[in-house]
Formats: C-alpha cells, structure tokens, sequence
C-alpha cells in the first residue's frame, strides 16, 4: 500500500502543500505573499489573513497535480512550529480539522528540522553523519545529523539570523522586500571592496548584530562625505557586505567540520540559494575534501516539501501526534 502524504506549511507568510508518496515529492504548491513589500517586512495580521485565504485552493492545487485524491491519503503533516503564531495557527487548525474528517494521523514537524529533511529530497542523498548549516530569515544554526529524526544543534545565532542582516542592510541601502536576492544579484556586477570586521563569538554560535551596526555606520560615515554614496557604489557595497555575511558563514562551518571530522556538508534554509554561499562552498569543499549537499532553489526557501520529507521520516517511525495538539510559535529543538 501507497504512503501518501498531504503537506502544509503556513509558519509565515507563504501557503504551501505537497504530496508525498512513497518518500518522492509528486507536487509542492506555494502561495505567494506580496503585500508585505511595500512595509518593509511580514506584517504579521496580513500574514495570517492571506493564509486563511489561500490554503484551500493550494492544497486543492496540490492533490490535483500530485495525481491524488483526497481519500488516498495517509496522514497529514504540517509545521507546528516555530513561526507566526497567527500564521501557524491557520496551517494546524485546517490540518486538525482534514485529517479528522478522514479518519487520518497528524503528523508534527519542526520547521527547522524539515530544512534539513530538504536536502533529502531527490535521488542523491547524504550519509549520516551529516553537518548541516541551515540559514533563512530567521534562523542561523549548525547542526549534527546522526539519522534522520535524531539532529543536534551545535551552534546557533545569538541575535539575529543570516537572512535578516541581508534584509537589515538591504533595508539601509533603500532596497526592496526581501533584499537578500536584490543584494546578491547587485553584488555580481561589484567586488568586495570594503570590509567589515568579523563577530568574535567563541565556539559555533553567530552573531550579526555587531556586522549590523558597523554597515550602519560605515554608510552613515561615507555618506557625510558624499551624499550619492550609496547609488554611486551600490554594487560594491553589495558585494561587499554578502561577502562578509557568507565568510562569517563559512568560517563557523569550517571550525565546526574540524571539530567533529563530518565531511558530509549540507546547506539549507532560504539563504542557502545565495549564490556566493553556493560558489565559495563548492571551492571551500574541493578543497577540503567534503561532499556537498544543496537543495534545489524550490526547496530552500520556506515549502511543504520539505515538510513532507519530514512527515516521511515520522511516518516510518509511528510519530504521531492528537487532535490536541497546538502551535509552537517558539518550539525549540
């Protein structure tokens, strides 16, 4: 008999579902937010509303192209967090809601985890054991994989993530929403000519705040000198400020390599897609004698597939939670 697995994701402000069947991804739908744009960052209440929205007809779009019918399926897996609480709340409610009117399991995934779960989406696989760098927009963390349900987070960000140091600077240069991709398709027509000093944080953990105020005052510095400053130089100071967010990056993965001896590198998350974070890792990797793993770009950012992967994992091994269950906007590890 088939495993079919319905996917949700709804921890901030995009909607997706997928099927599953059998551990290969059949369809991974997401929705979009756009609004957000022109405020900067997610507005949480907008977030919660466009979910409630857009969920129905997005798992429906997802049954459809995954060739399913809703009566096939197996269980139910969706994040439970961490996220939005108003945004998570949308995704668990319809999740409960489905899988008891089909008489289904429910299956709970920590959004972090199924970043991980992510670079097991395909025919080329990792080994275990595996260290994992996850970057996104909200998180930064390093994390050793035994097996797939047994991860232990190493190192992790005391402040901010990775993703919103991008999104911080990109906001002082007067880039768009999200800049993260803006920053680094500026940064291929520059080079990194300025520098900024690297955090000094003992063992594996990050920090980006201290990399967030120098930019601050870099700018404001420069700019005292020439008012256009920032247009003038736009593609140098993009480049440079994503090299030193993907060194301070790289560098803690180095260490963490080193102190474990793991040379089953991967790298998820949103930020994984950035394509210096790609290019000095496979230089780092030839170096170092390490095999690479690196989600395609549709499963780096936030999408049910990954989920899915996940639900997989827990599925195989009976892990299931109740109607109980609630969300986690804060769940750790």
């Amino acid at each position: 008999m088939n495993i079919n697995i319905l996917a949700i994701e709804s921890s901030c402000d995009d909607t997706s579902a997928a099927i599953l069947q059998n551990g290969t991804i059949l369809s991974n739908v997401t929705a979009n937010q756009t609004v957000h744009e022109s405020y900067g960052g997610v507005v949480p209440e907008l977030a919660s509303r466009a979910h409630m929205a857009q969920i129905v007809p997005t798992v429906d779009l997802a049954l459809k192209k995954g060739g399913i019918s809703i009566d096939e399926l197996s269980a139910i897996a969706f994040t439970r967090g961490p996220g939005l609480l108003g945004s998570l709340i949308v995704g668990v409610s319809f999740a409960k809601g489905l899988a008891l009117r089909l008489n289904i399991p429910l299956i709970e995934v920590h959004h972090m985890h199924a970043h991980i779960h992510a670079l097991f989406i395909g025919e080329r696989k990792p080994s275990f054991p595996l260290l994992s760098l996850t970057v996104s927009g909200g998180h930064t963390q390093i994390s050793v994989v035994h097996s797939p349900l047994e991860i232990e987070v190493i190192g992790k960000t005391r402040d901010d993530a990775a993703g919103e140091a991008f999104d911080k600077a990109g906001k002082l240069m007067g880039l768009p929403y999200p800049a993260g991709p803006v920053i680094d398709e500026l940064a291929k027509a520059g080079k990194p000519v300025y520098s900024f000093p690297e955090p000094r944080v003992p063992g594996l953990d990050f920090s980006f705040s201290g990399l967030k105020t120098s930019f601050l005052q870099f700018l404001q510095r420069e700019m005292k000198k020439d008012h256009h400053f920032i247009q003038n130089n736009l593609n140098n100071i993009c480049a440079s400020i994503q090299n030193r967010i993907v060194s301070i990056l790289l560098n803690k993965l180095i260490s963490a390599s080193e102190q474990t001896g793991i040379k089953e590198i991967g790298i998820a998350g949103g930020v994984s897609g950035n394509s210096e974070l790609r290019k000095t890792l496979a230089h780092i990797g030839h170096k170092r004698e390490w095999s690479i793993y690196i989600p395609p770009i549709e499963y780096c950012t936030d999408n049910a597939a990954m989920i899915a992967m996940t639900g997989y994992f827990k599925y195989l091994e009976g892990q299931f939670t109740d109607q109980r269950v609630t969300p986690e906007p804060r769940w750790t590890q």
